[in-house]
């Protein structure tokens, strides 16, 4: 039975175990390149433990970037910048991962500290934004969106090829497509924001037609022994929108156009949700491990997972593959050596470390409180909900 520091196979890629950073934005980049900020920030959480890293959300376009200071792959001078993280998390240990995305509607914003408003397409610091139908988000989302026509849809996913064919000479190993959170792809999918009458509006095939055609687009210059994977928005959290039914037909029919595993999130297509559980355990995983046993792929999921019993739980259980962790990854560079010995089990907890810390550790002499251990304190496992 599998848990979560069992090794973990797909295509040609094995991780050390089932442990991920999730993509996170950072707001960090300056004409999307990577910094010294991003080669200490994924390289420690490589160090850390953690099996697979992704940098944050990296656009495949200029205009595809949530703001200015968000990360792209959008031309060939960001390559070597990424060459250093993917370098850095490998040599520490770790496989790294990259999330190609388009933030479509919900982009050309400012810091979310520095007030999380969008900006006009006038705007030094703005754009044009762009979506399936010249729907606004709402919200703090208010400026017109410029409806893509089918020239502009065969650009994007020719800039979806580009980046993959950047993302492989800068070394990365695991592909995913950013299909959720309300963002250009999720945008095709839900018919809260994709109000087309053309071949890509309309019934649940249409909506998801510009999904597999960016599969098929990456697929051209991704190798076959590598992952390809993507993260989904599943449910809306409104009667409208997309339904886990509709995922569970895209999944399968993504399954024929090469996909390899499922990351499964939210739709985020609109603020007027139905239900708030964003404060319940591991609420993901009752979706996530229906859309498994529904379409027979494997499962990555996220979402409150954050307790080593919990994220132990719903991987020995099998209801899901992989865990992202995000804010806790954030919280902790070291969560899985902390989660390691939390659980107890792993004969060598220190063997997840680089060499050389792990030597030192393995060989303190002095007394155990000392080494900047926190005591062990396994919390009671929490009832998961699976469908």
């Amino acid at each position: 039975m599998p848990n979560l520091f069992s090794p973990y196979t797909l295509k040609d890629v094995t991780l050390r175990n089932r442990i991920a950073v999730s993509p996170m934005t950072m707001y960090r980049s300056k004409d999307g390149l990577v910094s010294d900020y991003h080669i200490m920030m994924y390289g420690s959480r490589a160090a850390g433990g953690f099996g697979l890293v992704f940098p944050e959300q990296l656009a495949i376009s200029p205009e595809g970037r949530t703001s200015i200071g968000c990360g792209g792959i959008y031309n060939d001078e960001q390559i070597p910048g990424l060459k250093r993280v993917t370098s850095i998390i490998k040599e520490m240990g770790g496989i790294a991962g990259i999330q190609l995305g388009h933030t479509g509607r919900k982009s050309s914003e400012v810091k979310p500290w520095e007030g999380h408003v969008q900006l006009p397409p006038d705007h030094p610091n703005g754009w044009q934004v762009v979506g399936p139908s010249p729907i606004p988000y709402g919200g703090r989302y208010t400026y017109p969106v410029h409806e893509l026509t089918r020239d502009d849809i065969k650009r994007i996913h020719r800039d979806y090829a580009q980046a993959a064919r950047r993302a492989y000479e800068a070394g990365f190993e695991w592909m995913e497509l950013h299909f959720a959170h309300g963002y250009l792809a999720s945008s095709f999918f839900s018919p809260i924001s994709n109000q087309r009458t053309d071949e890509y509006g309309g019934s649940v095939e249409n909506r998801l037609r510009f999904l597999l055609e960016a599969l098929d687009a990456v697929r051209e210059t991704w190798p076959e022994r590598l992952p390809l994977t993507m993260r989904l928005g599943c449910d809306d959290l409104n009667d409208a929108g997309i339904q886990v039914d509709h995922a569970i037909y895209g999944i399968n029919r993504m399954k024929e156009h090469g996909l390899d595993l499922a990351d499964i999130s939210f739709g985020y297509n609109t603020d007027e949700l139905t239900e708030t559980p964003f404060a319940e355990m591991a609420f993901m995983v009752e979706r996530a491990s229906r859309i498994k046993r529904e379409t027979g792929i494997p499962i990555a999921c996220s979402w409150n997972l954050g307790l080593p019993s919990v994220a132990d739980q719903v991987v020995r259980e099998g209801l899901v593959d992989v865990v992202l962790l995000g804010r806790p990854a954030l919280a902790n560079p070291h969560w899985p050596l902390w989660a390691a010995r939390e659980l107890g089990g792993v004969e060598d907890t220190f063997g997840l470390l680089p060499q050389d810390w792990a030597f030192w550790l393995r060989n303190f002499r002095s007394h155990d409180s000392c080494i900047g251990w926190p005591l062990v304190e396994t919390p009671a496992v929490q009832e998961v909900k699976a469908a």
